[in-house]
């Protein structure tokens, strides 16, 4: 549930025909844990049990290049019920994954201590690239025969965001640009709400990164864009006038072009209070998703999208197909 709603109880374990795993993934902003049972044969992939908690693990490390003490406590809390979870769950097996704050903090070996001595296994620091290849996988590996490809996932995250082009399980081309909802928001989008200057900062710099994209990644190939993580899911809740974060509505729903203009101009021009208010909102998103709809309009406005398609299958999908697959990214 990549929008933060309650867990869902852990069952027991996988069949024959299936292995069950355990997968949890670092990022900026979230923890996530994905347990789920895992058919190969059938191509199936059923949640045993998914969550997430809002640790802001790379909250000031654009600006100091470190981990904080109070983030680094945040996460291991989280990460030790965690691995309470997995264990009552009985997995087979465990992956972890870190993304882009532990890729830029200078101590992340703090970080990485910590993790060997609640899960007892190294986190794995994935590069862009890799970061990118998972998330389409996870994206997209339900999509074929159902949405016209080839596909542009873009996966927007705390301090990163990952494009990937591919269709049917192939991976054209992949790049990973550092223009995530929390950089923004703590490099630009400082006022409440945020003055004219400011958002125009911070379109500048996300123009600057999308140009980046568009020359490694053939854009105009892709036939339909993928919106991935809670900045999307998020705009897309309130596209939808959603009563409450609902995760079942919201995964695959077409968000246009008009409609995510629309609410990343209502988020960037409300007061934080305002944004609290709003019923599909996680208390952890409050600050920084204006910054995240932001991101999530210009690519559709730089890349001539029409409309997004909003997906609650990530990065975690994709680590958990990848360890029943066996080696790979």
């Amino acid at each position: 549930m990549s929008g933060g709603g309650p867990g869902r109880a852990a069952r027991g374990p996988a069949g024959a025909g299936g292995v069950r795993v355990a997968v949890v993934d670092c990022g900026t902003n979230s923890l996530r844990l994905l347990v789920a049972d895992v058919d190969n044969e059938l191509g199936t992939l059923t949640d045993v049990d998914r969550r997430m908690e809002i640790v802001r693990l790379g909250q000031g490390v654009d600006a100091t290049g470190r981990l904080s003490p109070p983030a680094l406590a945040r996460t291991m809390r989280a990460l030790r019920s965690y691995a309470a979870i997995i264990e009552a769950a009985s997995a087979a097996t465990v992956r972890m994954v870190a993304t882009s704050a532990t890729r830029d903090a200078a101590n992340a070996h703090e970080f990485l201590a910590g993790v060997r001595a609640l899960l007892g296994i190294d986190p794995e620091v994935l590069s862009g690239e890799d970061e990118a290849r998972l998330s389409f996988t996870g994206a997209t590996a339900e999509l074929a025969g159902r949405v016209d490809s080839p596909y542009l996932v873009a996966d927007i995250g705390g301090g990163s965001t990952e494009f990937v082009l591919g269709g049917d399980g192939s991976v054209t081309a992949a790049v990973s640009v550092d223009i995530g909802c929390v950089r923004m928001t703590e490099r630009h989008l400082h006022g409440d709400p945020p003055r004219e200057a400011e958002v125009a900062a911070a379109r500048a710099d996300i123009d600057a990164a999308l140009d980046v994209v568009a020359g490694k990644v053939p854009v105009a190939d892709a036939r339909t864009l993928v919106g991935l993580a809670g900045s999307v899911t998020t705009v897309a809740a309130l596209a939808l006038g959603l009563d409450g974060y609902d995760p079942a509505r919201i995964h695959h729903a077409r968000v246009s072009a008009a409609a995510a203009g629309e609410q990343a101009r209502r988020l960037l021009g409300q007061p934080r209070a305002d944004r609290a208010g709003l019923a599909v909102m996680h208390p952890g998103r409050v600050d920084v998703i204006a910054g995240g709809a932001l991101v999530l309009l210009r690519i559709m406005e730089r890349f001539g999208f029409a409309e997004v398609l909003a997906s609650e299958h990530d990065i975690l999908d994709g680590m958990a197909w990848s360890l029943a697959s066996g080696p790979g990214p």
